[in-house]
C-alpha cells in the first residue's frame, strides 16, 4: 500500500510539472504577452454567470445587479409551482435536460475539486449555484413517476427579443410521466440530484438525504417507463432533441447513484446492461448534455481503478468500459490509429482547440477538458502512468493533463486571436453576446415595458456592445479555423450556455491550486538558492 501511495504521489508531481510546462509554453506562443492566466479570477467570474441565468424570485444576495425577478407564474396554469431554475442560454425557456446536466457537472466539479474551490473562497457561491438548480428539481418532481421537463415554448420565445422581467411569451409547462415517458430527462435529473446529494452531505445532511430520495425515485421512473422525452414533448425536438437516446442517461444515473449510495445493485445494473445499452460498445469522441457515453465510461473506469467494489466477473466488463474511456481520451489527444476511420480522433483547429461541430463548439471543449483532467487524476491516484490507444500506441497521463490545461487556456485567451471566450475575463472578450437580458437596458434602470418587436427593433440590431456584461459566460466560440465573429446575430458563436461554464468551475479551481503550488515551489527554490 505504501509503495502504491508513493507511486501515486510521484505521478501527481510529474503530471503537475508536465501540465504546467505545456501551459506555460502555450501561453507564450498564443497570448502574445507571456502572462500566466489568473485562474482564481476566472473561477470567481464563472460562478457569477449562474446568477445571471437565474429564473424566479432573486435573493437579497444576488450579485448581478442588472437582473430582477422573472417567471413568477411558471407552472400556475398547470397548478404546480415551477418558479425558479435556470434559463439555459440567451433565451427564457427552462429546458430540463440541459439544466440537469449543468447541475451534474457543477456537482462533479465540487466532488473532484471542492477543496480547491473552498481554498479560493468560492465554496458558498458554488453551493448556491447547485442548490438553485436542485431546489427547482424538487419542485418539478411532483410525483414519483412525474417530472416537469420544460417551461416555456422555444418557438414563441425565439420570435421575441425581451428582457425576462418583461416576458410575455408562453409559459406553458410540459411533463413526462408513465403515459408519456422521458427516461433521458428523468435519468439526467436523477444523476444531478445524486451527485448534488454528495456535495451537501456534510454541510446539509437533511437536504442531501432529500436529494438522494428524489434521485432514487427518478431513476426507478426512468428505468421502469422507458422512452425518449422528445417523443413525449414534441416542443423540445427543435432545441434539445435526445439524439443519443436514453440508454446513456440510464447508465449515467446508475453510476452516480452507485457513487452516492455504495449499493451494489446500481453497479450490477451498469455491468448487466453494458452491452445492450452501448456502454461498452460505443467508441465516442464527444461528451455533452445529450451524449453521455464518454462520461459513463470514465466513471466506470474510476470504479475499476480506485474503488475495488467490483467482483472478478464485473472486472472484465469494467475493463471494457475503461478501454472505451481511453478511446475518448486518445481521440482528444489524436493518438488513435487511423484504421479506426476518420472519426477515430478529434479534429484540432490550427490554434489547438478541440473541434467537434460549428454550433457551440465550446461546450465540447470545456467538457473534454474536465473529463481529461479527472481521468488523469484517477490514473495518478491508481498509480497508472499511461493510457492505451486504439492501435496499441500509449500516451502518458501527464500528456492527458497537459491537454486539459491547454484547452482551458485556449478558452481564456491563449489562442491565435488573443480573445478570451470567458466573458468579462482578460483584455479582449466578446462584447455582443447573443443574450436577451444582457443586450437590453437593465430593468432596474428602466422599468418601461419593452415588447417583443421593440426589443428586436431597438436592441437586437445595435452594433454597439451589450449594455450589460454577461460575466462568466463561455460563448459558443470560434470555428475550425479559429475564426470568430462577435455579432449578436451570430448565435452559433456568440450565444453562451450554462453547460459550457459548469465544468470550468472545477477546472479553474484545480488550475488555480496548481498555479499557486508552482509559485510556492519557485519561491522556495529561489530562497534555497539565496541561502546557498
Amino acid at each position: 500500500i505504501l509503495s502504491r501511495r508513493l507511486g501515486a504521489v510521484l505521478l501527481l508531481v510529474l503530471l503537475l510539472i508536465a501540465a504546467t510546462a505545456a501551459a506555460a509554453e502555450g501561453s507564450k506562443s498564443g497570448s502574445g504577452d507571456g502572462k500566466a492566466h489568473n485562474y482564481e479570477e476566472a473561477l470567481r467570474k464563472s460562478l457569477l454567470y449562474f446568477e445571471a441565468q437565474r429564473s424566479g424570485r432573486l435573493p437579497h444576495g444576488q450579485r448581478v445587479p442588472w437582473r430582477d425577478h422573472s417567471g413568477l407564474t411558471d407552472g400556475l396554469e398547470q397548478g404546480v409551482d415551477l418558479v425558479g431554475g435556470y434559463y439555459d442560454a440567451g433565451d427564457h425557456v427552462k429546458f430540463g435536460l440541459p439544466m440537469a446536466f449543468t447541475v451534474t457537472m457543477l456537482s462533479w466539479s465540487m466532488l473532484e475539486y471542492g477543496a480547491d474551490v473552498a481554498a479560493a473562497g468560492e465554496l458558498a457561491h458554488a453551493l448556491e449555484a447547485i442548490k438553485w438548480g436542485t431546489d427547482y428539481f424538487i419542485k418539478a418532481h411532483t410525483q414519483p413517476d412525474e417530472l416537469w421537463a420544460e417551461v416555456g415554448d422555444g418557438d414563441t420565445d425565439h420570435y421575441c427579443w425581451q428582457r425576462p422581467e418583461d416576458m410575455t411569451t408562453s409559459r406553458q409547462a410540459y411533463k413526462v410521466d408513465r403515459d408519456h415517458p422521458g427516461s433521458d430527462v428523468a435519468g439526467e435529473t436523477a444523476a444531478a440530484m445524486a451527485a448534488a446529494s454528495m456535495v451537501f452531505r456534510k454541510s446539509n445532511p437533511h437536504y442531501a438525504h432529500l436529494l438522494l430520495h428524489h434521485a432514487q425515485q427518478l431513476f426507478e421512473f426512468a428505468d421502469g417507463y422507458r422512452g425518449q422525452y422528445d417523443s413525449s414533448i414534441a416542443e423540445v425536438k427543435s432545441y434539445y432533441a435526445s439524439v443519443s437516446g436514453y440508454k446513456d442517461e440510464l447508465l449515467w444515473a446508475a453510476l452516480w447513484l452507485h457513487r452516492a449510495t455504495g449499493k451494489p445493485g446500481y453497479l450490477d445494473y451498469v455491468v448487466d446492461n453494458a452491452h445492450d445499452f452501448g456502454g461498452t460498445g460505443w467508441a465516442i469522441t464527444e461528451f455533452s448534455w445529450d451524449v453521455k457515453y464518454a462520461g459513463v465510461q470514465i466513471l466506470a473506469a474510476r470504479v475499476l481503478l480506485l474503488r475495488g467494489e467490483h467482483t472478478a466477473e464485473q472486472k472484465r466488463t469494467l475493463e471494457r468500459y475503461q478501454a472505451k474511456a481511453e478511446h475518448y481520451v486518445c481521440a482528444c489527444l489524436g493518438r488513435n490509429a487511423q484504421a479506426g476511420g476518420e472519426d477515430a480522433n478529434v479534429e484540432r483547429s490550427p490554434g489547438g482547440m478541440l473541434y467537434i461541430r460549428q454550433w457551440n463548439n465550446m461546450q465540447y471543449v470545456t467538457n473534454a477538458a474536465f473529463l481529461l483532467s479527472t481521468y488523469a487524476d484517477y490514473l495518478a491516484e491508481a498509480g497508472v502512468g499511461t493510457v492505451t490507444c486504439a492501435g496499441g500506441e500509449t500516451a502518458g497521463a501527464g500528456e492527458v493533463a497537459a491537454l486539459a490545461r491547454a484547452q482551458v487556456d485556449y478558452v481564456l485567451g491563449t489562442n491565435p486571436r488573443g480573445v478570451s471566450y470567458l466573458v468579462g475575463y482578460g483584455a479582449k472578450y466578446p462584447a455582443r453576446v447573443h443574450h436577451r437580458a444582457a443586450s437590453i437596458v437593465p430593468y432596474k434602470h428602466s422599468k418601461q415595458f419593452i415588447g417583443c418587436s421593440q426589443g428586436f427593433e431597438h436592441w437586437f440590431g445595435r452594433r454597439s456592445s451589450n449594455p450589460n456584461v454577461l460575466v462568466g459566460a463561455i460563448v459558443g466560440g470560434p470555428d475550425r479555423r479559429d475564426r470568430f465573429r462577435d455579432n449578436r446575430d451570430n448565435y452559433m458563436q456568440t450565444e453562451a450556455c450554462t453547460y459550457n461554464t459548469a465544468p470550468m468551475v472545477g477546472m479553474f479551481a484545480k488550475l488555480n491550486r496548481m498555479a499557486r503550488e508552482e509559485r510556492e515551489r519557485r519561491a522556495a527554490t529561489a530562497r534555497s538558492g539565496t541561502v546557498s
